[in-house]
């Protein structure tokens, strides 16, 4: 009887566990949309900024690119500087997504080892 509660017990701490690593997996999976979408602005901000600053004077002709190499040189620096003044929040979220996967990959080996573990030694009482 002893020896049952105890792998129960391991049982119960390997779901505890598995349940910690699906919460751990969202709250990533949410740092790293958080992180894609300061891109997403940045990037977008950058090409208005680039349009507005080169007003197209040439007709083009059908099916013509209207983005040039100097247009494509202007959105770069204006995506680095902004980049550039959006530096801390990236930095910051970019620490926390290293931090989540390190957590979730030492919580995911002691799940996987728990679990390994408990199916093989576990029987069921008589």
């Amino acid at each position: 009887m002893v020896r049952h509660s105890a792998e129960k017990g391991r049982v119960m701490m390997a779901a505890t566990r598995t349940n910690l690593l699906c919460r751990m997996e969202a709250a990533h999976r949410q740092t790293r949309a958080h992180l894609e979408r300061i891109e997403r602005q940045i990037s977008a901000r950058a090409e208005r900024m680039t349009t507005t600053a080169k007003t197209k004077v040439k007709s083009h002709p059908r099916g013509g690119s209207r983005w040039t190499r100097s247009d494509e040189a202007m959105f770069r620096a204006y995506v680095d500087q902004l980049s550039f003044e959006r530096r801390g929040e990236i930095d910051a979220l970019s620490r926390k997504l290293t931090r989540q996967e390190r957590a979730i990959t030492a919580v995911r080996a002691k799940t996987t080892g728990d679990e390994t573990n408990t199916r093989a030694d576990w029987q069921p009482p008589l």
